[in-house]
């Protein structure tokens, strides 16, 4: 489940949920619709999955 990725992520990378939602998707309130029940496109999940995934390679390198 996306949310459950993000929530992780989050705590993991110590980042506020409405920095995330700007890099993210392009919008600060994006976790909060998701929290409450926002089902985003696909294309929408992948590019956010693709986000977390791409940050995480980077932040391993330092």
């Amino acid at each position: 489940m996306l949310i459950r990725s993000i929530e992780k992520f989050l705590r993991e990378q110590e980042m506020p949920a409405t920095k995330f939602g700007r890099l993210a998707a392009h919008d600060p309130r994006f976790v909060l619709d998701l929290r409450n029940g926002r089902i985003p496109r696909p294309h929408t999940e992948a590019r956010v999955r693709s986000f977390m995934q791409s940050f995480q390679e980077t932040s391993h390198v330092a």
